[in-house]
């Protein structure tokens, strides 16, 4: 872990103009571009033309998170704006699909703007579409943000279904416009399912229905997690060295058959963006753990963000370490696990799972650009530097690239 906490961020950073910075998806989701990135050295593609680069026997892995309307805007009787940005459930459940689903009340962890002019007090929205209100009342300050407690008429829907009907799009911060309607849409994967991010998997927003239909004829096969996203995703790193960056906790949620898929898969394995590349690499340490015997049945299934920089334990390959926490699972009667992760991918990890990956282009001194250089090492400046200066566009509703470093494939 030594030598990991002391990487200088500012050899991870880059000039990365503002024009650069898409505001707005192209009007077809697999019409972005594709930097190709492998040992031949750098090409240009179309994302719809993934197919071509993809072996088949190729397993993807995709987070199926499904991004809710967690920006709320609500309005002072002296006309005062305070933006509401729901970040993590407390109560009835820290479980974000559990809290989620729950009926009135709830009390979540926010950022709030222009909190100064807040407080005390119910605000309230009316939504006369469909006749909710809303309620919202401030319980404390809180590290960097608030607690606030929600409730609703009619209170029996859900606080999915509330946002739903009467928050917006929380697009990224460095989208420096107003969510529009289309962005419900369009800052959503087409797979997306189970509720819970308030940040998109944006490698995954190229896809479309014709091109994943394409992907699995061709015998590339698809295979899904959850790992709701946080805003923490987009937490700069504002120490010099990373040893000081708190990496923040999001909440994953994976079937016992994704578990099977992996260990019956034979071919390569490729996650499609780095929240599913940073659960897969979860996974393995949770099993190592198992298989180690350093998993107790009342343990919380979590990893820590330097956890494996600092593992001494058997390092088991990646079937050995899946089989290890199934045979887990089936002894505490599991068919599904949830847990959490901070783990932090930096310069000198040691990839157990991935042999190549999807993803977009991120932002100078970021945690994800430190990710990218751990798969692919120096060579993510030139990537970077073909990126601009072929006029690729950046972040999450850029264009894409596809890292195939060519290392060979993960012990099985």
């Amino acid at each position: 872990m030594d030598h990991a906490s002391r990487i200088s961020m500012e050899d991870y950073t880059y000039d990365l103009p503002g024009e650069r910075i898409a505001s707005h998806p192209l009007g077809r989701r697999d019409a972005s571009r594709l930097l190709i990135y492998g040992q031949d050295g750098i090409r240009d593609g179309l994302f719809g033309d993934l197919a071509r680069q993809l072996l088949p026997g190729t397993l993807l892995v995709m987070n199926n998170t499904r991004v809710v309307q967690a920006r709320l805007e609500f309005f002072k009787d002296s006309g005062a704006r305070i933006e509401v940005f729901c970040l993590h459930p407390v109560q009835p459940s820290a479980d974000v699909q559990l809290a989620l689903g729950s009926p009135s009340p709830c009390r979540w962890f926010c950022l709030v703007g222009n909190a100064r002019k807040w407080k005390s007090g119910e605000l309230k929205i009316t939504n006369p579409d469909n006749a909710f209100t809303l309620g919202v009342r401030m319980v404390q300050a809180q590290d960097e943000g608030f607690l606030l407690d929600f409730t609703w008429e009619p209170a029996h829907y859900s606080f999915a279904e509330v946002l739903e009907a009467c928050g917006r799009t929380p697009l990224p911060p460095y989208i420096r416009r107003p969510a529009e309607t289309s962005d419900r849409q369009n800052y959503q994967c087409v797979y997306a399912m189970n509720e819970g991010s308030v940040a998109a998997p944006t490698a995954g927003l190229h896809f479309t229905p014709e091109l994943l239909n394409e992907l699995e004829d061709k015998g590339v096969h698809a295979a899904y997690l959850t790992l709701h996203v946080g805003a923490g995703t987009f937490k700069p790193v504002s120490s010099p060295t990373i040893g000081e960056h708190q990496m923040h906790r999001e909440q994953f949620v994976v079937d016992k058959t994704l578990l099977e898929q992996v260990v019956q898969h034979a071919g390569p394995l490729v996650p499609v963006g780095t929240t599913s590349m940073r659960s897969l690499e979860s996974l393995y340490w949770l099993g190592a753990k198992v298989y180690a015997g350093q998993l107790a049945s009342n343990d919380k299934l979590y990893i820590d963000q330097w956890f494996p920089y600092g593992w001494s334990g058997p390092r088991p390959g990646r079937n050995e370490a899946l089989r290890a926490l199934l045979d887990w699972m089936d002894r505490h009667h599991m068919v599904r696990l949830k847990g959490e992760t901070s783990l932090i991918i930096v310069p000198s990890y040691r990839f157990m799972m991935s042999d190549s990956l999807v993803t977009n282009f991120h932002q100078p001194g970021s945690t994800l650009l430190l990710l990218v250089a751990a798969f692919i090492g120096p060579a993510w400046k030139a990537v970077y530097g073909h990126a601009l200066e072929n006029n690729y566009r950046f972040l999450s509703y850029g264009d894409a690239c596809f890292l195939d470093p060519g290392q060979g494939r993960k012990d099985r």
